[in-house]
């Protein structure tokens, strides 16, 4: 059973209890849940809900997937599935499926357990091949520290690569800016 619309909006407002400044940046995301689609359902539209696992090694370096699709680095992620119970859940299961460490490899960063690290909302262009117009992603990005040390077994079928970048060259400068406070 995917993550409920109690649960994502529970996680949503322990997140903003945080970063209060957000809340307008999230109004997309209140829509979906508002709705009368699952918010996590890849067919709902204008937005959705997708979930990442910001994966971050002993050196204080962010795990980075090139996915073939974008050519652009990523931190793993990408949609719910039906057995993902939880938001969480769905950024382990892509983080293993993506880059081949299993959730037995991480453990949460302490203080983010229940809490995602970063909230984002991007565009995604409309994809004429698989039906889907110009939508809007909701991205839970959890982060999680490398707990033993695991090598990076990437999914050939969408991912070209990977790199591990320090804190200052993660991708997303919202959560660049958010691993600049960790200590």
């Amino acid at each position: 059973m995917p993550p409920s619309v109690d649960h994502v909006r529970s996680v949503t407002e322990a997140y903003l209890a945080r970063h209060p400044d957000e809340r307008d940046s999230l109004t997309l995301l209140f829509a979906a849940l508002a709705g009368t689609d699952a918010p996590t359902s890849r067919k709902t539209y204008p937005a959705h809900v997708t979930c990442s696992a910001i994966l971050i090694n002993g050196d204080r370096r962010v795990l980075h997937i090139v996915h073939k699709a974008s050519g652009k680095p990523l931190a793993p992620g990408g949609h719910n599935e039906p057995a993902d119970r939880h938001l969480r859940d769905a950024a382990l299961r892509e983080l293993h499926e993506e880059a081949g460490i299993p959730p037995s490899a991480v453990v949460p960063l302490s203080g983010y357990e229940d809490v995602p690290l970063d909230i984002d909302v991007h565009t995604i262009d409309a994809n004429p091949s698989k039906d889907e117009p110009t939508h809007h992603h909701v991205d839970f990005r959890w982060a999680f520290h490398l707990g033993a040390e695991h090598a990076v077994t990437l999914q050939e079928e969408e991912v070209d690569g990977y790199e591990w970048r320090p804190f200052p060259s993660a991708a997303s400068p919202t959560v660049r800016a958010k691993l600049a406070l960790l200590t």
